[in-house]
């Protein structure tokens, strides 16, 4: 048996939690394997909401076993939070596994993220503030603790030295800071990460493999924030793309089988950084106003634009992607015209390349299209979409050469139509 990858084509916020949720009943393990509580994957059903950093979206799903894998780092006290949420509506969470070898944000990396984010002034580079990006540096310079570490005698020893070396670290910064309100609910979140079961997750997952399992490996944020593919240096701490899944789990390129790539019908990113395809006009406020574009883990406001082909098809060949999956399609419903860019003007010159240089002057050249002016939110059958959004997708498929197999009509796990 494949395990098989889902993972965001844009900037992230591409609706991957829903997606998650809406396939898990196909799927025996649901295993994260990168990122930290800067994602907000959500997902709704009887009409009530739910938005989900660390654990894994197929959690609401009780027969299903969720794995938060080595890749991922975690906040125990989001950790907590989180899963005290998820108590009170579902009862008691039995179907968790943590890798032993996820790394742990501590409070003092929330702190350098702040003081480093405001050092930068004006070139910050839009950082959540959640401590991501100090932890994957000390993951990679063997400083980290991971969840390992909390099971050992030696944990509260670790924790004291690298809090230290941070403290230190920070003599730096300009920046006032009170340590005891980032500590607060620390140690309750490490108590909180105990109760659940703290596995060697790469063994773990190679035997479920064995076994014939059906496994789907659940990324977080979106390729165009990948650390070395994306829009560098506007990006996560991460390897966001399909490769990120073999890391992130520890699992060999070879047991990869389908990739389902996801992507709204539309752009949005948050934060700084280039966006060719961004507007500043009625349409981009009516996109993040009929979209509900804010962010779900930060509230700040989305940039909005028009789906960018030149990205897709970049972000389609890293990953390898055999299925696509449009989101958000009914936000377009109220419009006349719609419009995807198929290549970009840099510097005077046309290419259908993605730049190396993306803050280069980029004019995106656009193709439009009608609109369908039709509430498609209760369409449940592919046949009876309106043609001119049936034409929309189908010059997106041409174009890419991927079906486009699920396209989401509304935020509700019912608002799906498998095609």
């Amino acid at each position: 048996m494949k395990v098989d990858v889902l993972l965001g084509l844009q900037w992230g916020d591409e609706g991957k939690g829903k997606i998650v949720d809406v396939l898990t009943p196909d799927y025996d393990v649901i295993a994260r394997f990168q990122g930290g509580p800067n994602a907000g994957h959500s997902l709704e059903f009887n009409h009530i909401k739910h938005v989900l950093h660390t654990i894994p979206s197929g959690i609401f799903h009780k027969e299903s076993l969720n794995i938060i894998g080595n890749g991922v780092v975690i906040d125990p006290i989001i950790f907590k939070n989180e899963i005290d949420k998820l108590v009170e509506i579902s009862g008691s969470i039995d179907n968790l596994y943590i890798s032993k070898k996820a790394h742990l944000i501590i409070p003092t990396h929330r702190i350098l993220d702040a003081a480093s984010e405001k050092a930068k002034g004006k070139t910050k580079i839009g950082s959540t503030l959640k401590g991501i990006g100090p932890t994957y540096m000390d993951k990679t310079g063997r400083n980290g603790l991971r969840v390992g570490d909390i099971i050992s005698g030696k944990f509260i020893e670790k924790y004291e030295a690298l809090k230290e070396k941070h403290l230190a670290m920070l003599k730096m910064y300009d920046l006032e800071f009170s340590l005891e309100d980032y500590e607060k609910g620390f140690l309750e979140g490490i108590e909180s990460i105990k109760k659940f079961k703290i596995i060697d997750s790469e063994f773990e997952i190679n035997d479920l493999i064995k076994q014939d399992k059906k496994i789907l490996a659940e990324g977080a944020q979106g390729t165009l924030l990948d650390i070395d593919f994306g829009s560098y240096p506007f990006v996560t701490s991460s390897n966001t793309v399909c490769a990120g899944a073999c890391i992130g789990l520890g699992i060999a390129p070879s047991t990869i089988g389908e990739v389902h790539g996801i992507f709204k019908a539309y752009c949005t990113r948050v934060g700084s950084g280039p966006f060719p395809t961004e507007l500043f006009d009625a349409d981009g406020d009516k996109l993040r106003n009929v979209g509900h574009e804010f962010g779900a883990t930060t509230g700040r406001p989305r940039r909005c634009g028009w789906m960018d082909l030149v990205a897709l098809k970049y972000v389609v060949m890293l990953n390898g992607v055999t299925r696509l999956i449009m989101t958000k399609s009914d936000v377009l419903d109220g419009f006349d015209s719609i419009k995807i860019a198929t290549s970009y003007k840099v510097n005077g010159e046309e290419t259908i390349n993605f730049p190396y240089e993306i803050e280069a002057e980029i004019e995106p050249i656009y193709k439009e299209f009608k609109g369908w002016n039709t509430d498609i939110t209760n369409i449940n059958n592919y046949k009876d979409l309106p043609n001119n959004l049936k034409t929309y997708i189908k010059y997106i498929e041409d174009e890419v050469g991927v079906p486009v197999s699920i396209i989401s009509v509304g935020p509700d796990r019912n608002q799906t139509i498998i095609k």
